[in-house]
């Protein structure tokens, strides 16, 4: 099978790795844990296939420097920065103000 794929002018390449994530658009990740991974060269083109343990996690409301940033200038736990966040819609100075208060 390799020698007929190198007569066809395809290459194969095992890549080890521990975790594939894939970011998409709307922020949101796929997260493949324990993959197997193989790089496929045909033609100039190059893909990858990959299989293995799949989960997916939500996009972030709040990039973690905002809701570090409210925590050092207000000296709130984590999860008041995130509340503060949101009632505030993410506005970084209206949370701070809010807990200021």
């Amino acid at each position: 099978m390799q020698a007929m794929m190198k007569q066809m002018g395809i290459k194969q390449e095992d890549i080890d790795a521990s975790r594939v994530t894939i970011e998409k658009r709307d922020g949101s990740k796929i997260v493949i844990d324990n993959p197997s991974i193989q790089k496929i060269v045909m033609q100039g083109n190059v893909s990858f296939q990959i299989s293995g343990d799949v989960s997916e996690e939500e996009a972030e409301l709040f990039s973690k420097y905002d809701i570090k940033t409210v925590m050092e200038k207000t000296g709130v736990s984590e999860s008041k920065a995130k509340k503060a966040l949101e009632n505030s819609n993410g506005d970084l100075a209206e949370a701070i103000m809010e807990l200021s208060e």
